[in-house]
């Protein structure tokens, strides 16, 4: 349906040409007007969460369109690390232009260590403040640390606290399930991945390198 203010969407079989041109013009006419009315280089809050696959995913495709427009980027991967990430890699051309750091020493089944986990978190938190902090990095991934905050590994109020406290420009991306109201709450843009089917539940196909890692 079309916005009450904009001029409502005819038929193409029924509409003129001259009259498709002057409601095009309308529209465009209205969003310049919006566009002239909103504020640029603003540091976002972004959430991604839910069940769904494929929040990390997106996070990164922000870091690449980051990278790719020049900016310093930092990935802080909280919970994983057990492992060397493919995305590690895949981004290593780009120097120290990315800084990555993976925090963690895996999920807690593999791990079995809440006290270390812990300790792990907190100790990847104390890395991500200091990306946080500098006004030379454009864009902060702190992967998975809704996991983090879900297993009180951290808590709600440091990490609030620690990306009220970065540059006005500087865009933070948090990713995870489960991701806390508050937190939802102070985002600027919270997507929700939602799962509809899983190839693990369905057909016991576990996770295959390119696609999950």
């Amino acid at each position: 349906m079309a916005e009450p203010d904009l001029p409502p969407e005819e038929s193409e079989g029924t509409e003129s040409g001259d009259a498709y041109m002057q409601r095009i013009q309308r529209r465009k006419a209205i969003q310049d007007r919006r566009m002239a009315e909103t504020v640029t280089d603003r540091g976002l809050v972004i959430v991604h969460t839910g069940a769904g696959k494929g929040k990390t995913t997106a996070a990164l495709g922000m870091v690449l369109r980051s990278l790719g427009h020049g900016y310093r980027v930092a990935i802080v991967q909280f919970i994983k690390g057990a492992w060397e990430p493919a995305e590690k890699r895949a981004f290593e051309p780009w120097g120290s232009q990315l800084q990555f750091h993976a925090t963690g020493e895996g999920f807690t089944w593999e791990t079995q260590d809440k006290v270390r986990d812990k300790l792990m978190a907190q100790a990847g938190w104390e890395v991500a403040l200091r990306y946080l902090a500098d006004p030379g990095f454009h864009l902060v991934l702190l992967d998975e640390v809704n996991i983090a905050l879900k297993k009180d590994y951290l808590s709600v109020d440091q990490v609030l606290a620690g990306i009220s406290r970065r540059p006005p420009t500087t865009h933070v991306v948090l990713t995870g399930r489960n991701a806390p109201q508050e937190l939802i709450e102070r985002a600027d843009l919270v997507t929700e991945m939602s799962l509809i089917k899983h190839p693990l539940k369905l057909q016991r196909i576990r996770a295959q390198a390119g696609i999950e890692f």
